[in-house]
């Protein structure tokens, strides 16, 4: 497997997730910007669990008045499986978001009114407790996610404030053969989104050695997969002055560059 040795300059930069899709993305412009070659590769990819197997889970959507949604794919899939078991979503559900991009989202699916849809101000897990906290009382919560990855921090969180909540998996992750790309160029910075990021790149290279290449985690659980791994984190989001991993590359970049 081929890596960068060097511990000075960053020309090449590996993003574990697919290229966007509009040419209008932030990471395009950094891009131009820094003068850095963006690489886009998915280290997992998500499979749906199929609704006879979420039925064994035994948990009535219809009893629990609000959601809690960490991204996207957790918000396909729970419509999904409500369509395919012909669940009506009561429309008086309040969603918590960990983002507002997240948020948005809900507008495939529903009737979007900020009374019901509401969202942390800087994509922290701290930011989406404060606003459930406000809201918290006589509610029932849904916390939808993969088979083989859940935010412990929500989950204890929950468990801290008593709230009455299930955990239903709805997909689970499964890893990518990433082998051709990581031996076909050197990277000087590689960038994960989820702890099951971190897992396939160490089950595509169960020895693998950074040698002198920068890790960017984008969350806590992702964070701390990449330090139990025996890795060294280098950039960090969301943070205040992060809330985005390109944010996060951007004041990394400039403060390589001095």
């Amino acid at each position: 497997m081929a890596v960068s040795s060097s511990t000075m300059s960053i020309k090449k930069v590996l993003i574990t997730q697919p290229r966007p899709d509009s040419d209008k993305s932030p990471y395009f412009e950094l891009a131009r910007k820094h003068s850095v070659e963006l690489e886009f590769y998915p280290f997992i990819r998500l499979e749906g669990l199929p609704s006879k197997d979420f039925r064994k889970q035994k948990i009535d959507i219809g009893q629990y008045s609000a959601v809690i949604f960490t991204s996207r794919h957790a918000i396909d899939h729970f419509f999904r499986i409500c369509e395919e078991l012909k669940i009506a979503v009561s429309q008086d559900t309040k969603y918590f978001c960990i983002t507002e991009a997240v948020a948005l989202y809900l507008q495939k699916f529903i009737l979007y009114r900020k009374r019901k849809v509401f969202y942390g101000a800087d994509g922290t897990n701290k930011s989406l407790f404060d606003v459930i906290n406000k809201h918290k009382e006589n509610e029932q919560f849904l916390y939808p996610c993969s088979e083989n990855q859940q935010d412990n921090d929500i989950i204890n969180w929950l468990k801290a404030n008593k709230c009455e909540f299930a955990t239903p998996f709805m997909y689970r992750t499964i890893s990518n053969d990433v082998k051709q790309v990581l031996a076909k160029f050197e990277f000087d910075v590689i960038c994960f989104f989820t702890p099951s990021g971190v897992r396939s790149l160490l089950e595509n290279f169960p020895r693998y050695k950074q040698n002198g290449t920068r890790i960017g985690a984008f969350g806590n659980n992702t964070s701390r997969a990449i330090e139990e791994a025996g890795l060294t984190l280098h950039i960090k989001a969301p943070a205040p002055e992060t809330p985005s991993m390109v944010a996060a590359l951007e004041k990394y970049l400039s403060s390589n560059k001095k």
